[in-house]
């Protein structure tokens, strides 16, 4: 499933290929705006390229309306132990922002859906800052449930580095 066309006239999705970096990279930084983190991008092009298109730890599907790009959703792989069976784990989902309330969030979250169950993943997840009502709304309107109690805890920059000398 390289490149889909939806049921929205002039909407497609397809995987990203590796000259998308600089497109993804824009996008990453958009949203990163509108969540006020655009200072915690370190995220480059050439870090994309190599991590996500050369060692293959990510993916991203890239919305296009009319043949040009309008949002993305990355995403990567995950391993329930529970389950004993790989999950996708979704990143970012993002819309421009004049290009939203037309289907094409949507349509691209039933899509990484379909990619899910295509590749025998057991479920979909991601996550959201408690704060994104619209989003939340708009996950709830699609089937989604809020996983209860349970909060994520991230080991990263200096706390990382701290935690990781002491063995």
């Amino acid at each position: 499933m390289n490149n889909f066309k939806t049921n929205i006239p002039g909407f497609n999705i397809r995987l990203a290929v590796k000259s998308d970096a600089r497109l993804i990279i824009r996008y990453i930084r958009e949203l990163a705006a509108f969540e006020d983190q655009l200072d915690e991008v370190t995220a480059t092009e050439e870090s994309l390229e190599k991590y996500m298109f050369d060692l293959h730890g990510a993916e991203t599907l890239i919305g296009e309306f009319n043949e040009s790009p309008v949002g993305f959703a990355f995403f990567h792989q995950t391993f329930s132990t529970f389950n004993g069976k790989p999950g996708i784990a979704l990143v970012d989902l993002y819309i421009e922002p004049e290009m939203r309330g037309r289907g094409f969030g949507k349509t691209m979250l039933t899509y990484l859906s379909k990619l899910t169950l295509e590749r025998n993943c057991e479920r979909l997840e991601w996550w959201l800052h408690d704060w994104n009502k619209e989003a939340e709304r708009f996950y709830r309107k699609c089937g989604a449930d809020m996983v209860k109690d349970i909060r994520i805890y991230r080991l990263c920059g200096k706390g990382l580095k701290d935690f990781s000398a002491q063995l």
